[in-house]
């Protein structure tokens, strides 16, 4: 007969806990769980009688987490911090040439530098297996909680998270958003503040894109209203051809566009005041001390010495083209 313990833990019983915790909704859970919403709701009621309370309760349709269900989930993170310290630890003692780094990256970074960089890393360890995920923020941050991936690539700062204490980061580059138009009255103008932008199109980011809530926070803070987004793209290249094509204005990073070379009828500026962010590498607290991805970081830094960030991405720009 199993224990109280084997039936709190056996299975996937706390991932779907977990899940459903996140979304308080069954349905949503099921789909992202990739299981019934009957399947889901059966664990849920026999981790509630396992544990002799009630997790959840629904407020109209609205569900909500119980005292015992925050105590339970104060449970199940330490289990998974306790779990992914255990396998840091246990991985720190492995080579550093060999295994596996998986790599989220925010899906509005340009991946090309990265991509050029996963090459010349695979020439000199090819034992060392490289993944790249291309993610949403909420993507990596789950994946990067779960131990999932073992470094992001991302945009910070990051207002979504209010717990910073589990993790590390390291700048790659400075970075600003460059308003990005085809109007030749506004082509002599570096700077532009947002209450001067005229009232066109935009393409824009999703709205649940870290540019794009960048976007959103600069206009409110400026007390303008957020211009009219007739298309949305999730990659810079989408964004920059829609706008080449349409002449809707967008926004792009600066580390972006520098690559582009010039293009007729397109002139860029920066917004006044500034909006300014960094590409970074984020990474749970010591996982740089796994030799390998230690290594991974030190050689990385090394091939930015040999040449920046912004040269290399000119230069790779400049070779796609010809």
């Amino acid at each position: 007969m199993k224990s109280k313990q084997e039936s709190i833990f056996s299975s996937k019983t706390l991932t779907y806990f977990l899940q459903l915790s996140e979304t308080m909704n069954y349905t949503q859970a099921a789909q992202i769980l990739g299981i019934t919403q009957p399947a889901l709701t059966q664990q849920i009621k026999k981790l509630e009688r396992t544990v002799g309370a009630r997790l959840f309760y629904s407020v109209g349709k609205k569900l909500r987490l119980t005292d015992a269900g925050y105590t339970m989930l104060d449970a199940t993170h330490k289990i998974y911090d306790i779990l992914n310290d255990a396998a840091d630890e246990i991985q720190q003692s492995t080579s550093a040439t060999q295994g596996d780094i998986k790599i989220g990256i925010l899906a509005s970074v340009e991946d090309s530098v990265f991509e050029d960089f996963a090459i010349q890393s695979y020439r000199e360890n090819p034992d060392v297996k490289i993944s790249f995920h291309m993610l949403t923020r909420k993507e990596i941050w789950d994946r990067l909680e779960n131990n999932q991936i073992d470094l992001a690539i991302m945009y910070l700062p990051d207002e979504s998270i209010k717990n910073w204490k589990p993790y590390e980061s390291k700048r790659i580059i400075s970075d600003d958003l460059l308003f990005i138009h085809h109007d030749e009255s506004l082509s002599k103008k570096k700077r532009i503040k947002f209450a001067d932008l005229p009232s066109k199109p935009w393409a824009t980011y999703p709205n649940n894109y870290y540019l794009n809530h960048m976007m959103r926070e600069s206009f409110k803070n400026a007390m303008v209203d957020m211009p009219t987004s007739v298309a949305q793209f999730t990659t810079p290249l989408q964004l920059l051809r829609f706008s080449k094509q349409t002449g809707a204005y967008t926004a792009l990073p600066n580390s972006f566009y520098v690559g582009q070379g010039d293009f007729p009828n397109t002139w860029t500026a920066r917004f006044e005041p500034n909006i300014r962010f960094e590409l970074a590498f984020v990474f749970r607290s010591g996982k740089d001390k796994i030799p390998r991805i230690g290594h991974f970081l030190a050689q990385f830094d090394q091939y930015l010495k040999t040449k920046d960030y912004l040269s290399r991405l000119q230069e790779i720009q400049a070779e796609n083209k010809e």
